[in-house]
């Protein structure tokens, strides 16, 4: 029984160093479902309505310099990047529904 109890300490101190990373990212959301051409104004004006933003990244192939239909947006607090997360997820953006989670490192 003794080791189990070892294990379980391990794997608890495990899940809670895995929390604190995942949690390192709790203002950043990742946006799918963007258009080909929408770029980071536009992304930075249909998120900025529910916050102060930090950054807008929207991610571009190196070669032909077209979107990849993905980006980031980085806001100043958690509960903004919450709030804007629930507000925006589904939602049309230049024609498409995005689609808008957590950013987790990884």
């Amino acid at each position: 029984m003794r080791a189990f109890g070892g294990r379980a300490r391990i794997w608890q101190r495990f899940l809670h160093a895995r929390k604190l990373s995942v949690c390192h990212s709790c203002s950043k959301l990742f946006v799918g479902g963007l258009s080909y051409d929408t770029n980071e104004t536009v992304l930075k004006d249909a998120f900025g309505q529910h916050g102060d933003i930090i950054e807008v990244k929207v991610i571009c192939d190196h070669k032909s310099g077209r979107s990849k239909g993905y980006g980031f947006v980085q806001f100043t607090s958690e509960t903004v990047a919450s709030k804007a997360q629930q507000e925006m997820d589904s939602q049309s953006l230049d024609g498409r529904n995005i689609r808008v989670h957590f950013a987790h490192k990884g």
